[in-house]
């Protein structure tokens, strides 16, 4: 019998990188203040995904856990989910023609042990955009639940010019970084 995977999340899109996977797993969204360090992406993703983690393992302690955080770089800025509408346009408009880093940090973790913590990097490279293309995008895609206000799998096509780095990365989940652990953890 394999042991039990949490997935410490509320995220659609980590729901789905994992099935793709072909892992086992249950979801248990994690009740936690997350933080946000307006100049420091990275450590923003790596607080909340470790909060996220202690947060699971109190509570499955005899279980193994995923917990994730996903946040986008521009300019110096750490951008995490917009809280409105507005917003939402507003950062679609300033990704407009420009380049931004996604940063998504995981701790994974084994039973009644420390997660082991990493982060990965992706860089996309926005189209200028129009107000009409914006205002299309919020429309037929939920931007509300996913940082900078986007999502690469839905739609993302008449966004981005390109990107580099893990696609399931700016999706909310490194599948390659969570694959390998899987596998060395024997739950694959």
């Amino acid at each position: 019998m394999k042991a039990k995977l949490i997935l410490a999340s509320a995220s659609a899109r980590r729901k789905k990188i994992l099935v793709a996977l072909g892992v086992a797993f249950e979801v248990v969204i994690p009740q936690v203040e997350e933080v946000i360090y307006v100049r420091d992406a990275r450590r923003t993703a790596r607080e909340n995904a470790a909060r996220k983690s202690a947060w699971c393992r109190a509570r499955y302690a005899d279980c193994y856990s995923l917990a994730a955080d996903t946040l986008i770089e521009f300019e110096g800025r750490c951008i995490g989910k917009a809280r409105t509408p507005d917003e939402a346009m507003a950062f679609l408009r300033m990704f407009s023609g420009a380049t931004h880093r996604v940063y998504t940090a995981v701790a994974m973790a084994k039973a009644q042990a420390e997660p082991e913590l990493i982060l990965a990097e992706s860089s996309v490279r926005f189209r200028a955009l129009s107000e009409e293309e914006i205002r299309s995008y919020i429309f037929h895609v939920n931007p509300m639940d996913r940082a900078g206000a986007y999502d690469i799998d839905e739609r993302g096509e008449t966004l981005m010019d390109g990107y580099t780095g893990s696609r399931t990365n700016i999706m909310g989940l490194p599948a390659e970084g969570v694959l390998m652990w899987l596998k060395k953890e024997g739950l694959l």
